[in-house]
């Protein structure tokens, strides 16, 4: 069984829960779900400080693969995989967004490490850049 939770950055800079779920709503392995998408959100965003107007959107999915085929209390993650997607104005945005998001992923976010510990963990990103290249 897979579980998926997904955020989004908001105008106000604020990640929300897509699909209008609430925290109330999400289980205990949901919640760890959703732990490291807010971590990783929130790191990229204090890499981003300088270049905040470069990212015009984001949206952090994170899905975990569990061993047993419904969700019981034995369950246990077998791997991990984040799925970046973001949305800038120009190329040089594109490779500011990309290293921002290399850089949380793999050295800066402490939750994506302890996961590590659980199991694999891995990335796929997809930058669109909205501006036609001259």
């Amino acid at each position: 069984m897979t579980l998926k939770i997904t955020i989004s950055l908001g105008d106000d800079q604020r990640f929300t829960l897509n699909n209008g779920r609430t925290l109330d709503s999400l289980n205990p392995k949901e919640l760890m779900l959703y732990a490291v998408a807010e971590c990783t959100g929130l790191t990229i965003l204090s890499i981003l400080k300088e270049h905040t107007e470069a990212l015009t959107m984001l949206e952090i999915s994170v899905e975990g693969r569990l061993s047993t085929p419904t969700l019981v209390a034995e369950s246990r993650f077998q791997h991990f995989n984040i799925i970046y997607n973001a949305r800038c104005r120009t190329l040089k945005d594109q490779i500011v967004i990309s290293r921002a998001i290399n850089l949380a992923h793999d050295k800066y976010c402490g939750l994506i490490e302890m996961y590590r510990q659980i199991s694999p963990v891995m990335h796929e990103t997809s930058i669109v850049t909205t501006e036609e290249l001259a």
